[in-house]
């Protein structure tokens, strides 16, 4: 997919608890199926979706219920995630979802220019040592390649309940601005970065945060 860009080196958990019967029966059946194909993506007539790192699936298979039109890729390293999310299109016959297996950012690099409607980095690792702040996914390359691949009115969402992170993320987006500005932070009152919005569920790591006494924060930007 081209030459790797600086800071693409993928980190985390690949696999976690040991898979049951039935989750591995999915990953070897379902998730060759859903494989993302870029002509398609191409060639959908409705709006395309993509979520970075979708943890349990619970965001992009309840995205999936809701706007049928949509096509809704999701793509995540850890393993017993991706498990999780073929559980529920499987369960609930979800026809519009697509899922890659791995790091999201080739893709993204790979993706056709202005094919994406909307793009998810909901509630990503916030690596919370200063050593480890290269390894966050928020970074001049993704939001260079979001740029590319957002369409002019594309979206791009963040949340997270580490206000660092937050702080992170735009102090990352102020600084691709300056350089060419992209994205139009959606932000006019406190209530639209701290409240969520109706087409925004909750995800399980929201929940988390909200029973650990933390505060979520929702980031809403336009591609200009």
């Amino acid at each position: 997919m081209g030459e790797e860009k600086p800071n693409y080196r993928l980190y985390g958990r690949a696999k976690g608890r040991p898979l049951r019967r039935g989750q591995k029966e999915l990953l070897a059946d379902l998730l060759p199926r859903l494989k993302p194909e870029m002509g398609a993506i191409k060639n959908h007539t409705g709006p395309v979706w993509l979520e970075i790192g979708f943890g349990g699936g619970e965001h992009l298979a309840w995205q999936a219920a809701h706007h049928p039109a949509c096509l809704c890729i999701g793509v995540e390293p850890f393993e017993n995630g991706v498990a999780k999310l073929l559980a529920q299109v499987a369960a609930q016959n979800l026809t519009n979802i697509r899922v890659l297996h791995g790091d999201a950012r080739p893709f993204l690099d790979a993706l056709p220019a202005n094919s994406l409607d909307r793009l998810f980095v909901l509630h990503p690792d916030p690596w919370p040592k200063k050593k480890h702040h290269k390894r966050r996914i928020i970074s001049p390359p993704l939001l260079e390649s979001a740029a590319r691949a957002l369409k002019a009115g594309g979206e791009l969402r963040i949340a997270s309940d580490i206000p660092d992170y937050i702080r992170w993320s735009l102090m990352q987006v102020e600084r691709h601005n300056r350089q060419q500005p992209d994205f139009i932070w959606q932000a006019k009152s406190k209530a639209d970065w701290q409240n969520r919005p109706a087409d925004w569920p909750q995800t399980r790591y929201e929940a988390k945060a909200l029973r650990e006494g933390r505060t979520p924060t929702y980031l809403r930007f336009l591609r200009a």
